[in-house]
């Protein structure tokens, strides 16, 4: 194998390493804002219950969002997004959404398309986000029809994409 080709082997994996490593930050922070906004507030027993994670689990890893700038709490206290910590969970429910309104366009049930969108979302780029964004519309103006689960509209692209680059890029934070 020539160093060139070993190169571009090497930079796949490195990418796949960063993605894994901001998987946890990403999920949490999202189940943070969904539980906020069903029930008012977040606690760490919300949590182990959505993800069937220990207590203990929870406890660590909000410790180390907390550490890093997504999430604010105190004992015994809610757990409450920071602006960066909200940031994230709203770029990744974008993603997740996306990824899962694509899957229903090209004809993966529901079910399925819910559980492939959760690791879908971390593993894929903001070009190819783009390209699933435009095949989804495609789709649904040649009337292709989509099930009801997916009646919300695809999101539209933040307003500046510097994030998504900035987060895919050597600056993301480690997760696990």
């Amino acid at each position: 194998m020539s160093p060139t080709n070993s190169n571009r082997i090497a930079a796949r994996h490195r990418r796949t390493r960063k993605d894994h490593s901001t998987e946890t930050a990403e999920d949490y922070v999202e189940a943070v804002a969904e539980i906020q906004e069903l029930r008012g507030n977040c606690r760490v027993v919300d949590l182990a219950e959505r993800f069937a994670v220990s207590h203990v689990t929870v406890t660590k890893i909000i410790s180390r969002l907390k550490k890093e700038g997504f999430v604010d709490t105190e004992p015994y206290r809610p757990v409450v997004l920071t602006e960066k910590g909200a940031r994230l969970a709203a770029e990744s429910q974008e993603r997740h959404q996306l990824v899962y309104h694509f899957l229903l366009s090209i004809g993966v049930p529901e079910r399925i398309a819910a559980i492939d969108s959760e690791g879908i979302e971390h593993h894929v780029s903001p070009e190819t986000l783009e390209r699933f964004r435009a095949l989804a519309e495609g789709y649904r103006k040649k009337g292709v029809n989509i099930p009801s689960g997916s009646a919300k509209e695809l999101p539209q692209p933040q307003s500046s994409r510097k994030n998504d680059k900035k987060r895919r890029g050597s600056s993301r934070s480690k997760s696990k």
